[in-house]
Parts: structure tokens; sequence; C-alpha cells
């Protein structure tokens, strides 16, 4: 794929093709039908253009030197033999950039290059341009920086006391949450210490961006971003230019999990091409990808949960510390999702929950799908299992007895308004069949944990059912100013939606087009590219792009269809709401006017843009309380595992997943994500860390960390979706993958306790303590 740089009609030729066409008449169309995806074929094919196939005329080449210390002060910097090597143009540091901001998400206290002091193995220093992407590395490889190795901070218990990190300090947030009576105590404790690992988001395509210069000093960034106005407003200020003079168009993005990309490269790449003048790429090695982007909060969590003999909840006492890594990023916002979620789906009359979130020399955190949600359930959940055991009542009777539903108050003092069918949930999956046996089967047959080479024994196989519970919050929280602009616009029988949602695998692309079909009954539908030229929608998380950006875009098509119904209903002496559009037709009440969509749009251009913004939420206070969430969703799962008790290997036999969804848009969707997410749960219950040995990453690529493949996906048995719409978002519908991705851990472990006998208080679960004592 190649466009010449500057030519805008090229650039949007390559734009269009990743953004995703209309449906042709024949297809299934409009909300509630299995409407497939556009650039399905093209991703399959391998013809979808990602950011790394892009080209331009005068192409350079950019490499980013990082440090090799996870802390270190910087005493020099030398690029004279790198910048005197036949074919580098450019090789920039920190005194090349003129902006005062730092980058991060929501705490801008990341330096763009590292300039006094580095404070995390991966951080970039300095950066190159050249002819060629090995003449990049290489002289990237040749500049000199003298450092003066610092002790690193890698303990996140120990930061409270170390020297300050960085000068806002080691303490990035302290959440002190009290709610009910704090001296509350129940006649059964139980204490649990729980450790979650470090997940990578781990995209499978490449990150990559192109930068291009700009006539008015500026730049022009094409990128995978999920957050373009973010990336834009970032850039332009640690660049020290106006926005105006930055623009950022999105490339086709291969899915996404958290933050997309690292602008600790798209900030280097702006650099090196308004130094030289010339576009400048950089496609980064899988390594490049381990270090600069941000991981899951690694989290230690201390739980001591109270309840009375017949298993009813009386308090929960929690102190849950995350490791924000060197910066911090949107750290805060994790934390607030794990304090207020410390209990779970759960009724907890008394709580005191103690959260911090600390600066260290780990490699940063930052936002992964279900942030803070999915540490606390793990934790909440092999609770609630110790609870079951210590009274001698079933696990899943225990939950049972203590289910949250609408109208209950979190610990945060926020009532449920919304739906939350959780005893459903539980009963669904409490009732449905349990997988077969293997036993009537040959054993050669027999699937065994580890694969057909691992349990020699099939005797020394255990199989093991857990259950799990859990929640998650939809949209930005604690007072977000969540918003997002759609226009649509009709000519003839076609129509356009423009709205900066991004497409990240979420399926928002379908999902606009499926609102206008059903809207408008226009069967072709387009989705022009993303760029900043258009209104934000915001950062593509937390259902957000469902919610927020498809309001917009339903509201917007809602106004298209006024101005086409009421020049017809003021014909007929009507109201434009006694016309009906069906089926390609718009038919009156009565049956007087019937004509199609086509006719009535003939000759005509029709357009209208709109904005949709949630409710509004506050901050938590002082004592942890506050309406701070706009929504919740809610999953149970039931999880069957088959355990080598003397290896320790373990196999996912099947997931059996109920999940309150609001409303099915797109039930071939809508299940996709559901496995998407269980299958990322099983990585982050079994396989998925990244390990970091006092600071320094280990084997940062995907042979040292181990991603679950087709062989490691159970059969995921989706038995419940309950359409219980919430009246407050737009169509009612739900988050889709991040609360199964929450819960499938919890459910794996407690499957693999039950297995074993084993507390299972770490993940990823460790083969050792998979290995029974009995």
């Amino acid at each position: 794929m190649t466009y010449q740089a500057g030519d805008a009609a090229a650039v949007t030729v390559v734009a269009s093709q990743a953004g995703g066409g209309g449906q042709g008449s024949q297809a299934p169309h409009g909300l509630g039908a299995s409407v497939p995806s556009a650039e399905a074929d093209a991703k399959v094919l391998g013809t979808y253009p990602y950011t790394a196939d892009l080209w331009a005329e005068g192409l350079l080449w950019a490499a980013v030197l990082r440090s090799p210390h996870p802390h270190a002060r910087i005493k020099r910097v030398d690029t004279a033999d790198a910048a005197a090597m036949p074919g580098v143009r450019a090789v920039v540091t920190h005194e090349d950039v003129t902006g005062e901001a730092g980058l991060g998400r929501t705490v801008e206290d990341r330096p763009a290059l590292a300039s006094d002091v580095v404070r995390y193995h991966g951080e970039p220093v300095a950066a190159v341009a050249a002819d060629h992407p090995e003449t990049a590395r290489l002289a990237a490889a040749a500049i000199v920086v003298e450092y003066e190795v610092l002790e690193a901070v890698t303990d996140p218990e120990k930061a409270f006391e170390a020297e300050p990190l960085h000068p806002e300090g080691n303490l990035i947030r302290h959440i002190p949450l009290r709610h009910g009576d704090p001296s509350a105590t129940g006649e059964v404790v139980v204490e649990g210490l729980y450790r979650i690992g470090r997940q990578d988001p781990a995209p499978i395509g490449v990150e990559a961006g192109l930068a291009v210069p700009r006539p008015d000093g500026g730049v022009e960034m094409y990128t995978a971003s999920t957050d373009p106005h973010g990336d834009r407003d970032r850039l332009a200020a640690c660049l020290g230019l106006t926005e105006e003079q930055v623009k950022v168009y999105v490339t086709g993005v291969p899915g996404a999990l958290g933050d997309r990309e690292d602008l600790g490269f798209q900030l280097p790449l702006s650099l090196l091409a308004i130094r030289t003048g010339s576009p400048v790429k950089l496609a980064a090695t899988r390594e490049e990808s381990f270090l600069g982007h941000g991981h899951r909060h690694p989290t230690l969590l201390r739980y001591w949960h109270h309840a009375d003999r017949e298993g009813k909840l009386v308090k929960v006492e929690a102190q849950i510390l995350m490791d924000a890594g060197a910066y911090a990023d949107d750290s805060a916002e994790a934390l607030a999702a794990a304090v207020s979620f410390a209990g779970g789906p759960y009724v907890v009359p008394n709580a005191v929950v103690d959260g911090w979130v600390v600066r260290t020399n780990n490699p940063p955190s930052g936002y992964v799908r279900g942030e803070g949600a999915m540490q606390v359930c793990a934790a909440h959940e092999g609770q609630m299992d110790k609870l079951a055991a210590r009274l001698g009542i079933d696990p899943d009777e225990l939950r049972a007895r203590n289910v949250l539903a609408t109208g209950d108050a979190l610990p945060t003092g926020q009532a449920v308004t919304c739906p939350a069918p959780v005893a459903e949930l539980l009963g669904a999956v409490r009732e449905a069949p349990l997988p077969a046996l293997p036993k009537d089967g040959p054993v050669e047959d027999w699937l065994l944990p580890g694969g057909p080479d691992g349990a020699a024994d099939p005797g020394a196989v255990r199989r093991g059912v857990g259950y799990a519970l859990g929640m998650v919050h939809m949209l930005g929280a604690e007072g977000a100013d969540e918003v997002a602009t759609a226009t649509v616009k009709v000519e003839g029988t076609s129509a356009t939606v423009l709205c900066a949602a991004v497409e990240s695998g979420q399926g928002f692309a379908t999902l606009a087009r499926q609102i206008v079909q059903d809207v408008l009954g226009v069967d072709d539908v387009q989705v022009a590219p993303v760029d900043t030229d258009q209104p934000p929608a915001g950062p593509g998380c937390r259902s957000r792009h469902t919610w927020v950006s498809g309001g917009a875009v339903e509201r917007a098509a809602k106004m298209v269809r006024t101005q086409l119904l009421q020049p017809l209903a003021a014909t007929f002496g009507m109201s434009a709401e006694l016309l009906s559009i069906a089926d390609g037709k718009i038919t009156s009440y009565d049956g007087v006017l019937s004509t199609t969509v086509a006719e009535a749009l003939e000759g005509k251009e029709l357009w209208a843009t709109a904005q949709c913004r949630p409710h509004p939420t506050e901050p938590l206070n002082e004592s942890g309380q506050g309406d701070a969430f706009v929504g919740m969703a809610f999953a149970a799962i039931r999880a069957v595992v088959d355990v080598d008790v003397e290896l320790g290997s373990v196999r996912v036999v099947e997931m059996a997943v109920a999940q309150d969804v609001g409303r099915v848009l797109n039930p071939r969707q809508l299940r996709a994500r559901i496995e998407a997410g269980v299958t990322q749960g099983i990585g982050a219950a079994l396989t998925e860390h990244l390990r970091v040995v006092r600071g320094v990453v280990r084997r940062p690529d995907l042979a040292g960390y181990a991603l679950p493949t087709a062989l490691d996906a159970p059969d995921v048995r989706i038995v419940r979706l309950v359409e219980e719409r919430d009246v407050v978002a737009p169509f009612g519908a739900k988050a889709a993958s991040a609360v199964p991705l929450v819960v499938a851990p919890a459910a794996v472990a407690a499957a693999v306790r039950a297995a074993t006998g084993r507390p299972v208080n770490r993940l990823p679960i460790r083969p050792q303590a998979a290995v029974s004592t009995g």
C-alpha cells in the first residue's frame, strides 16, 4: 500500500479501506442482526492496510534508543558518532523537545525523552532517522550514554519509604473507603493474601507509526491510535505546537485491549519528521512493544471476610496495593475501580477498604481491559471459596445467599440503579449440565493437561469445578466528561457516518452501520475514516463507543429521519411520529401512506450532527463514597478444569458463561466478544506473565510471554444472555468483552482449588500451586 506524502486523496483511499465499507442489500442489517464485519475478509486475506504497510516518497526510518537500566542518572549523551554515520539524517534527544508538557493518558508525568534520569528499563532516551531501518538501528546503538546506575525500587511495598522516584513522589493515590459500621465483626472470619501478575495487552499486529511534516511546521501522524484526539493534544503540548498544527490519522487497528500505541515512539517520530522535513516511519519490534507500552497493574491484595454462621456477609476488609511502575498514567482510575468493586457483586453491609497505587522502577502500567476489576475479582472470589469451605457450604450456594440486586448499594454508597440480574446469572451456570468425563473413551483419545505428551498417567488427573461472579463499570468514572459527536449524511440511497470513534476490533463500525440501517432503512452505509479534523469521540475503552458514540450516531440518524418524514407527513396532514420505516418502506399507522425509502430520498441530501453525553458522575470523597459510575455489567462463569496433580499442568475443559448484556445488538459479534474475553482471561489465569527481575524485563518476546492459542481455548458455552435493558443507555446495551475477562481468571482459579485442595492465591497459577498435597 503506497501513497504520496501530502496527497490527501490518496491518504483517504488508504484510510477508507481501513474504516470499512457498507453492506449489500441482501446482507442482514439493522440492530439485532448478525451483521458481519466489513473488515473481516481483508484481515483474513492479508490485504487490510495496517500502519506498518504505509509508505511515502522520501521515507526515512526511525529507531529509538532505550535505557538498559531500570533506574539511573544520565551523566552524558554523546550523539556525534551516530550523527556521523552515512545515511543518518537526524538524531534527537530531550534537548530537542520544545514543549514543557509530559506524556501520560491522565497524568502528564512522563518525559517525552529521558533527560536527567531514567526510571524504567526501556525508557526512550534518544531517537535516530536514517535512510534504512538497519542504519537507524546501528546508529541508535552508536549513541554513547554515560549512566550512573541508581538503586531500583521494584517492591511496591518498599516504595512508601523509598527516596522519591519522581518530583511528585511515589504515592499516586490512596483511597480509604469506609462503609457502614467499620467495627462490625462476623462470627466467622477468613483471611487471604493474593498476588496478580503483570499481564501485557500483547497486540497481535506490529505497533507502528508514520510521521509526515506539514508546511506550517507541524506534523501529521498516521498510527493505529485508539484515542486520536488525546494523542494529538499530548503531541502538540510536547512539541510546543498548537493543536491545529498536529493532525492524527487513524490507520487500521489490528486489535486493541487497552492503550494501543506507545506515545514514547510517536513523539520521537514527530520530532524527527519536523527536523528532517521528511516522512519518518517506525515499526516496533516485539521487544520494543513489550518494553514500551503499558501493562496490567500487578497487585497485592490482603482480605478479611466476615460472615455469620449462615454464610451472610457481615463485613469485607481489604488492603489493595497496585504497582503503577515508573509513571502514573491512568493508575488513579484503576485504583478507584479496584476499591469500589473490592467486595464484588455481593451485598456488603460494612466495608473497610484501603487502596494505594505507587510509583516504582518497574515497567509502566496502563489501561488494560477490565483494569482494577479483574484484580479484585480474583481476590474476592478466592475469599468466597475460603468462606464456603470454612462453613461447609457449597461455593455456589454461598454466593447465591449474598448476590447483589438492583436497588442494593455498593460499598461506595452508590445505589445500583441499572439491571443487576446476578442471581439469574448464577442460577443459569449452576443449572447448566456438566461436560462428560472422558472415562468411557480410549485413553489415547483423552485430551490431557499439558497436551498429547502431557500427563502420562490419566490416574493423576483430577477434575475441578469452580464458580465466579464479577462486575465492571462502563464509561469513565469519577466525574469524567464522556461525550461523543457524530454526523450522519444521506444522499440518494447511500449514507455516511462521520464519527471519531475508532474501530479497534470491538465492532463499532459495524454497529454504526446497523444503527443507520435500522433508523433510516438505508442498506448502503459507509463509515468514514477517522482523523482529528472530526469532533472528538474519546478513547476506545470501557464500552464507551457502543454507549456514547453509538448514542451520538443514533441521535443524528433520528434527526435525519425527522427531516425525511416531516414533509411526507405534512402532505397527509399527520405527525411524523405516525410514520414508520421497516424493510425499506415508509408506511403510516393507517396504511394510507406507503412508499419506499429510496423514492422518498430521491434527489435529496440530508444530514445532521448530534452529541451524546451520559449523566454526570462524581469523584469518590475522602471516605471512598460517591456515585462514581454511569453503569455496570455483570457475569457468572462456571469453569471446569482437569489438573495433573503430579505435574501441576492445567487444562480448561469448559467455561459456562451467563452474562448481563442489556440488549443483543449483533448476536454473532457478541458471542465472539464473549469468547475472546474468556480466552484472554484464561491467559491471565494460566500463562500470561511478563517477567520482571529487579526492574529488568526478561524474555520480552512471544516465546517468553506465553499467549493462549487455539489449543488452549476451551469450549465456551454461553448458557444465558440476560436482556434486561438499561434505560439510561442508548439501545439498552452493556459491556460485552470486559466482564467475561474479569471473571474468567477467578473461575479457573476456583476450579483448580476444587481439583487440588490448594489455596491458589496467585495469578497466573504456577504449576507448583496446582500440585495436590493430598
